[in-house]
Parts: C-alpha cells; sequence; structure tokens
C-alpha cells in the first residue's frame, strides 16, 4: 500500500492448495486485498524462509490467517517464525466442505468473505464495510 500516513491494514495470508476450501481461502484473500481491507502476502514464501517475507509477517501489523481445513497450514507456517495470527478462521469449521478437483462455490465464498470481513471490524475495529460484489 501506499505511504499516505495512514496505517497499514492487516496481512492476510492463506492457504491455495489443491482443494476447494483451498482455493475458496485464496479467493477470500484476493478480495480482502483487492478491495483494500487487507494486504495479501505470501505464504509459500514465509514457509520457504525468504527473508524479506518472513520480516514482513514479523512486522508486529495484525494478520488474518485463512486456512481451508483443519490441517492449518498457514497458522503453522506463522507459527514456524514466532508469528501467531491475530484472527485464524478455517473455512472447515465455517461449513465449507473439502473437495479435490472441485472449484469453489462463489456463493459459499461470498459468505466466507462477508464472515471475515465481520471478523476484522468487530475484533480490529478498523476496517470499512465491504462487500465482495465491489472485490
Amino acid at each position: 500500500m501506499g505511504t499516505t500516513g495512514k496505517t497499514p491494514p492487516p496481512l492476510v495470508y492463506s492457504c491455495s492448495g489443491c482443494s476447494n476450501a483451498a482455493q475458496m481461502a485464496n479467493t477470500v484473500a484476493i478480495w480482502l486485498d483487492r478491495a483494500g481491507t487487507a494486504e495479501m502476502s505470501c505464504i509459500a514464501g514465509v514457509g520457504g524462509d525468504v527473508r524479506s517475507l518472513v520480516r514482513v509477517a514479523q512486522s508486529g501489523r495484525p494478520i488474518v490467517g485463512l486456512d481451508g481445513c483443519r490441517l492449518h497450514c498457514v497458522r503453522s507456517c506463522l507459527q514456524r517464525h514466532g508469528v501467531d495470527p491475530s484472527i485464524h478462521v478455517t473455512l472447515s469449521d465455517l461449513g465449507v466442505r473439502k473437495r479435490y478437483h472441485q472449484d469453489p462455490d462463489p456463493a459459499e465464498a461470498r459468505t466466507v468473505f462477508e464472515h471475515v470481513s465481520a471478523r476484522l471490524r468487530e475484533e480490529l475495529g478498523e476496517v470499512e464495510e465491504v462487500s465482495s460484489e465491489t472485490a
């Protein structure tokens, strides 16, 4: 994001594995990023020990972690570097059924996006209300 003197938005890290739930987590993170609600960063880089990306994760900014399932790959990658997400959402806990070789359901993705956006507003209090329609 730019250097306008504003507090930078929270970081968002998402799963992006091979299931519909993983790709839904990634889609929601992209929508949050495009809406300006959060800034997406690279969990593969954190997990792969890329120094510049680990520094971003360790910067002290609030972090939203989006995991597709209970394997919690995002949370594990962050915790390897001493970072706990401020907000952690597991899509399977929201009723998203993990399926291989299927795309995520767009309506279900919108519901997850709205859930995560509401948690951001409630728990961090600084996020504008946005819709996936504008994301």
